[in-house]
């Protein structure tokens, strides 16, 4: 069960997602549901269509259940499948 303490460990994709802070001000406030990951990147369904956002250079807020987890984005920067994987230490 995905919760705010284990989300980095968690398939993000389904997730709304918007952008709380980002080297690249246009992308900040951009909001709508993970549709895919890679590595590098988070691709975003928004009302005005896909865009794509590093997670190296951004920081963003997921909600999960009415809860808003705020997310760095160089915590969640690995391929999914090793993602998953990782331990947690306290974040």
């Amino acid at each position: 069960m995905i919760t705010p303490k284990n989300l980095i460990r968690h398939e993000l994709i389904g997730l709304k997602v918007s952008i709380a802070e980002s080297t690249n001000k246009d992308n900040i406030g951009i909001n709508g549901i993970v549709v895919n990951e890679t590595k590098h990147m988070l691709t975003i369904k928004t009302k005005k269509g896909l865009k794509k956002v590093a997670k190296k250079t951004s920081t963003f807020m997921f909600t999960i259940n009415g809860k808003k987890v705020k997310v760095d984005g160089k915590r969640i920067e690995k391929k999914p499948e090793n993602r998953i994987k990782i331990k947690v230490k306290k974040w």
